[in-house]
């Protein structure tokens, strides 16, 4: 399927694109190349096929959930430039 090069300078134009007329004509092919290729895509039967979300089959491995104890306080916040008890202090951002 052919893209013209009117085609191409609409869709731009939708877009709010100014293209040069050199890449009008690139554009032009490179769309044209695309839909050539989906259009093969198409022709290939996939009767029998089942549908798949990935190539290969994945397994969820999950850990247990397990309460564990928070790691010592003193340790994180002893590089913190400044706070207030066991909460990092920071400047206002919000007025």
């Amino acid at each position: 399927m052919a893209i013209t090069h009117d085609e191409v300078r609409r869709v731009a134009a939708l877009a709010r694109l100014r293209l040069a007329p050199e890449a009008v004509a690139r554009l032009a092919a490179d769309l044209s190349h695309i839909l050539d290729a989906f259009t093969r895509l198409q022709a290939v039967d996939t009767a029998g096929i089942p549908p798949t979300a990935h190539a290969e089959e994945l397994a969820l491995s999950l850990r247990p959930d397990e309460v564990t104890n928070p790691p010592a306080d003193e340790a994180l916040l002893a590089g913190a430039p400044d706070r207030r008890g066991r909460c990092f202090r920071v400047p206002r951002i919000i007025e």
